[in-house]
């Protein structure tokens, strides 16, 4: 039988402001405003044999807040790579930082849950 692969998921959630400065933006959204974002990391890899386990979640935990605590409470827009903090280029700044600390990354997901929106962004 091949190795199986697993896919294990990482949750985060984070407040932060923005607003959208082009042309066809409503009104209402070119004023500063916030909300609270949700997110998933997925991980994909083989269970460590020593251990059973894809990564420790709490070494998991750890990295991501690395990357969120720089989101938490900001204007997203005044963060490098953000100015236009469309959810999809939220989800894309997310991973592209994950990427480089996470093996094994492949999908980060970011959520406006009270806007019942979404964005996920894949390998």
């Amino acid at each position: 039988m091949s190795e199986l692969i697993f896919e294990i998921e990482k949750d985060f959630q984070f407040e932060a402001a923005h607003y959208f400065g082009h042309s066809d933006a409503n009104d209402l959204f070119k004023k500063i405003h916030g909300h609270s974002f949700s997110g998933t990391v997925t991980l994909s890899g083989g269970a460590q044999e020593s251990k059973g386990w894809v990564k420790d979640f709490w070494k998991i935990e750890k990295i991501i807040s690395s990357v969120i605590d720089v989101l938490d409470h900001s204007l997203l827009n005044e963060i490098d790579g953000l100015e236009k903090p469309a959810l999809e280029q939220l989800a894309k700044w997310i991973f592209l930082k994950l990427d480089i600390l996470l093996d094994g990354l492949i999908c980060v997901e970011v959520r406006r849950e009270s806007c019942g929106e979404k964005a996920r962004v894949k390998k």
